[in-house]
This record gives structure tokens, sequence and C-alpha cells, in this order.
């Protein structure tokens, strides 16, 4: 399991190694209240502490089944990353990375894709990019925007030049890494020990750092300094959702690293008007029932520009307008991008009808039958039989009690009904 002076967090608990987790938790509650500080003298607190929290440490781990397995395979030292730096402590990480992967992670015998832990890792050529949103307006995007912004990023130390020490200075290995700007660890994962490399926060990854009295006194050892930059951003006419600007090595600084750039991916608001599919555009052209049997000469919407777009639909002899009707306006819809061209408006028509009870005179409902065409012919009955209707019905009633597959709504009622594990062929 391990070396002879590691812990044995079986003896700890007095148990063995069979002890099932019932027999750790019963072991625990046992030892716990025999070595707890409260329960012994004042003389005898101090090394009472010291048992307790050997108690506490054994049944955490072996309470646990993957810590338990990590323990059994290879000791304490699977819990201590850092015990094998002092020498002589027991096995080190490496050791253990050494037995699962051969080489362990040293030199160029390390993990595939590591590159070795002899040593600071090679720092990408190009820092981190910077991603967010921006949301604009479908106005904006039909015109263009330029907009002025503030940006506070990190910049290369001008007074150390990215060193984070003063000058003739140098620095020494970073004492929590070791000089290898990277930590290792290894966690238990589907019951196998899965090894990462971190980057030391102490030394950011270079591996070297200064003592407090040799650092830069402007950044404070960190080699860069915050500094704030009026940057500008251009949304081009006709740019579409998810397009991405791209303000190229405005990003955080880094020693030996180009910076990364600002990224902002476009969002585009929702219209109160306008629906936009690429470089169209579709409104609702609301008009009456009078416009749509007579015709209109009028401004029937205010375009994205501020431009009012007129209409004129002539009667007699003309168009008669019918609900749901699709009208395209050429060259009024997005601009294209590089390009002179735009995309195309589409108009649906909806037709505003009158309120109830609008014409209170007969003479009036007269003229209205006397301009508009005559009904159809009659329909011929042996019996006609006169009925009252409601105005009001809504068309999800209609077979809403029945059990007919061919009423409204029934492929809800039969989805929610659908045995399970039965599903839908499509032909």
């Amino acid at each position: 399991m391990s070396d002879s002076g590691d812990i044995d967090l079986y003896e700890v608990l007095g148990i063995s190694q069979e002890a099932s987790p019932a027999e750790v938790k019963k072991a625990y509650h046992k030892a716990a209240l025999s070595s707890h500080p409260d329960k012994v003298p004042e003389s005898e607190r101090e090394e009472a502490e010291i048992r307790f929290k050997a108690v506490s440490q054994a049944y955490e781990i072996l309470y646990d089944d993957e810590k338990r397995h990590l323990y059994d395979t290879h000791g304490m030292a699977a819990f201590d990353p850092s015990s094998g730096a002092g020498g002589g402590a027991g096995p080190d990480l490496d050791d253990i990375l050494a037995q699962m992967f051969g080489g362990g992670m040293g030199g160029m015998g390390g993990m595939p894709g590591m590159g070795g832990m002899g040593g600071p890792p090679k720092r990408p050529r190009k820092g981190k990019n910077e991603e967010q949103e921006y949301e604009v307006t479908l106005e904006e995007l039909y015109k263009g925007k330029t907009t002025r912004f503030a940006s506070t990023k990190n910049v290369i130390c001008e007074t150390c030049n990215g060193s984070g020490g003063k000058d003739k200075c140098k620095p020494h290995d970073c004492s929590i890494c070791g000089g290898k700007g990277q930590k290792q660890t290894v966690h238990m994962g589907g019951g196998l020990l899965i090894p990462s490399v971190t980057t030391c926060g102490n030394c950011d990854g270079f591996g070297k750092v200064y003592k407090d009295k040799e650092k830069c006194k402007k950044c404070k050892g960190k080699r860069v300094v915050e500094k704030r930059k009026i940057l500008e951003l251009y949304v081009p006419r006709g740019a579409r959702e998810g397009e991405k600007i791209v303000l190229a090595g405005e990003a955080d600084q880094s020693p030996d690293q180009e910076p990364g750039d600002i990224i902002f991916e476009i969002v585009e608001k929702d219209h109160p008007v306008f629906r936009r599919a690429g470089a169209d555009l579709q409104a609702e052209l609301h008009i009456t029932l009078a416009e749509a049997l007579t015709g209109f000469n009028r401004v029937v919407l205010t375009h994205l520009d501020g431009r009012g777009i007129s209409l004129n639909v002539k009667q007699p002899r003309g168009k008669v307008l019918r609900p749901g009707q699709v009208l395209k306006v050429p060259g009024e819809g997005m601009p294209i991008k590089r390009t002179d061209d735009r995309g195309d408006l589409f108009l649906t028509v909806d037709i505003e009808f009158p309120e109830d009870g609008w014409i209170r005179d007969e003479t009036v409902v007269q003229g209205i039958r006397n301009v508009l065409p005559g009904p159809k012919p009659e329909i011929q009955a042996n019996e006609v039989e006169e009925v009252d209707v409601e105005f009001d019905a809504d068309i999800e009633e209609f077979g809403a009690h029945s059990d007919d597959p061919r009423g409204e709504g029934a492929w809800e009622d039969d989805d929610d009904e659908m045995p399970e594990g039965v599903q839908c062929q499509t032909q």
C-alpha cells in the first residue's frame, strides 16, 4: 500500500482492511468519543486534539469508496501531492504517476502532450481571447454603428519590462511548484485514477518568483499593471446575429506572449415591427376593411432608417386585398454587407374589421349590399329550421369531449395517454 512510515488509517480506527462501511462508521464514533479534546484533562488536551484529527481524517477517507481505493493503492501520498518535496516523507505524486504510466511526468517521458515537467512549461504563443455578447437593435444593424468604450486591461509593466523584479535582481524557483510552473494532481473518476496538471497560482506559470524586497515597486512582482484604454467598436451595415467583431490584440498582455483579441458576438434584439431572415424583412400590413376593398394611398409603416413607406393600391378594377395575403417590396430589406444591394420587404395583410354595431341605419346596410357582390344561389331544402348561433366559439372545443382523434387537441391527449415505450413512426 505505502511505505512503512506512512499513516495506517485502519490502525487509527482499530479495524481491519476488510471492514465494511458500517464498521468504519461505528469505529469512528467510538474513537472520536474517546479522543475528543473536551473529554480529557487540560494537560492531555494537545495530544487528544492530534488523535482526534487523525481519527476524523481516517473516517473521511475510509468511509468514501473512491478515497478508500485511492488510499489502499497509494497510501497518504495520494492525498498530499507535495509530500515528496521535502525528501523522505513517502512517495510523491510523480512516483504514483510513474507507476501508472511508466516514467511519471518528468522530462520527455511524461504524459503525452504535456511536454514534460522538468522546467517551466512552454507558454502559448498567443494569450487568451476575451469573448462577450454585444446586443444591438435592428435599426443599428440597418444603418451601422460605431461606439467607443473604456477597457481596463493588463499591460506589461514598463518599469521592469515584464520581469517582475528590480534591476539586477535575479528570480528564484517557485517554492510551490519547484520551478515547474505547474502543479500535478490526481483524482478519482469512474473508478480510475485521473492525473491532471494545473498552472501554479503562486508564480502564474512562470516557475520563477522574486523575494518581496526584490519585487518591482510598480507591479509588485506581477509583471503587469492595469491600464485604461478607449476602444472603438464598429458594427457594419447589414451585420447579422452570431457574427463576431474582433479587436485584434486588445486583450490582456503577458510577458513573452502575443496578446489575445477582444471578440464581440452580435446579439440582435427583438423588434416590435420587423422580423428578419437573412437580408429580408417581414412586417404586418394593417389596413381597414374599406381599404382592402376600395384601395388606399398612404404611409403604412416607418422603416428602420426613419423613412415612411407608402403604398398606392388603386381601385376600381384593382386588386382586392385578402387576410394573410403577402405583398413584396423589392429592395427594402436589410443592406447586404460590402455591397449596395438590399434584401426585400415582405408585408402580410392584416385586415381590421369594424367593431360590432357600427351600422345603425338600415338604409346604410342596404347600400352596402347594393355595392358588394350579391350572395350565391340560395340552397334549396324540403325542411328549413332557423337556429341560434354563438359568435365567440373556440375551435379548440371541436371534439374536445370525445376520444375521436380528428378532434382539436387530440394529439395532445394521445401523447398524454401513450403507453410507455410506444413511439410514433415516420413513414
